[in-house]
């Protein structure tokens, strides 16, 4: 069945000179979303109409709710531009409203935007013209304009579109308008969040993962993986770099200080993400670091673990505290997987005591005595790709 969306962005709208940009953008990331059930895809000033064959109305909502960049969308009526033909489209949508909430009683007000100045009524009189007309054919509608159940939206344009209430979206930037980044993803709560808030700005997330087998366990690779698939949609598709972190952490746990054993861990896997990050031609890291949240997650720790890669450090959760993480995470679907009981290898190989400020060049000296970076470059170059497609 074919359908006609209306599709608002938001702050694309903001952009000046390169607005083109993040719109081409946005149009590639809706078309990765809808694939061959995308017929057509027009826009102008300001909203764009996607014309869809073969999805369901709310499979198709459902893919376009993980789409940076829009911030709302409605299947919607295209009509001609006749005040009795806005007034048909718009009684089809209540009637749809009617038949979908089956209420005996529904409030209602028609919003209109005239973008063609042309049009004979201004937007007060078309909305008061179609307001009389529902509520003369609907006798159990009733007209509220400040807070209405069911918003009967009019835009006159270069023909006449009628739709209901609509979806709210995701807002933010279209993933791919801000070049790529490396996720450091771990099996808790943060990191996924911390994906998800780039993506959103914009940047298309690769993840890494470093896993200490046969330390842990199976389960807790599968729980990544989870985790992985879940952010697939927001990220239009997803790769995940499994990496062999068990030669470097337990060399580390052999020869280093028992209480720096997780700060010259985390230094390790900075080198490594890097590396990734050259290969993929990403120009961030991304880390899941709340500001003093954990031992390894103070100023001076934060300082030494980001001293071993020359690439910015996004921190998107740096400020946040638990409960504004859970709240996030529980939104975008991955709280329930995270809190599975699967140790990871920085909580395997954590000391009890760990070192919260450390002096920066005694750690600096430490890890560069270790030794590590022909184990570093040999974690790198095995590392494992996985691909996450959203239909998966």
């Amino acid at each position: 069945m074919k359908q006609l969306w209306l599709l608002k962005i938001g702050e694309i709208a903001l952009k000046g000179g390169n607005r083109s940009l993040f719109e081409r953008q946005l149009k590639k990331n809706i078309r990765f979303q809808l694939k061959e059930h995308l017929i057509s895809y027009t826009g102008q000033r300001g909203r764009f109409y996607a014309e869809t064959d073969g999805l369901s109305e709310e499979e198709t909502a459902k893919r376009l709710s993980t789409v940076f960049g829009l911030s709302g969308f409605a299947v919607c009526l295209k009509t001609e531009k006749t005040a009795d033909a806005v007034i048909e489209a718009a009684a089809e949508i209540v009637r749809k409203h009617l038949e979908q909430t089956k209420t005996a009683a529904v409030t209602f007000k028609a919003e209109s935007r005239r973008a063609d100045k042309a049009f004979p009524l201004d937007s007060y009189r078309l909305n008061c013209l179609v307001g009389d007309a529902l509520c003369g054919r609907f006798p159990q509608l009733k007209v509220d304009v400040r807070n209405p159940q069911l918003t009967v939206g009019i835009e006159i344009r270069d023909h006449a579109y009628v739709y209901g209430n609509g979806t709210e979206g995701p807002g933010g930037l279209p993933v791919g308008c801000a070049g790529r980044g490396v996720l450091l993803l771990s099996g808790g709560i943060d990191s996924p969040v911390a994906g998800w808030l780039c993506a959103k700005r914009g940047l298309k997330p690769e993840a890494v993962y470093f896993h200490t087998y046969p330390y842990t366990s199976g389960d807790s690779l599968e729980k990544v993986k989870t985790l992985a698939q879940i952010l697939s949609p927001w990220t239009c598709g997803l790769n995940l770099f499994c990496v062999n972190f068990t030669e470097i952490q337990l060399k580390i746990k052999a020869e280093a200080r028992p209480n720096r054993t997780t700060i010259l861990s985390r230094s390790a896997m900075m080198e490594i993400a890097t590396r990734l990050a050259s290969e993929r031609h990403a120009g961030a890291l991304v880390t899941g670091e709340a500001l003093s949240q954990v031992a390894s997650q103070t100023v001076e720790t934060l300082r030494v673990t980001g001293s071993h890669t020359d690439l910015p450090v996004l921190r998107p959760v740096i400020g946040f505290d638990k409960q504004e993480i859970i709240r996030i995470a529980e939104k975008i679907g991955t709280y329930g997987t995270s809190i599975l009981p699967y140790d990871d290898c920085c909580t395997l190989f954590s000391p009890e005591h760990p070192e919260i400020a450390p002096d920066f060049g005694e750690l600096k000296k430490e890890f560069d005595r270790l030794s590590l970076t022909p184990l570093i470059e040999q974690a790198a170059a095995s590392a494992e790709r996985i691909y996450f497609s959203p239909e998966s």
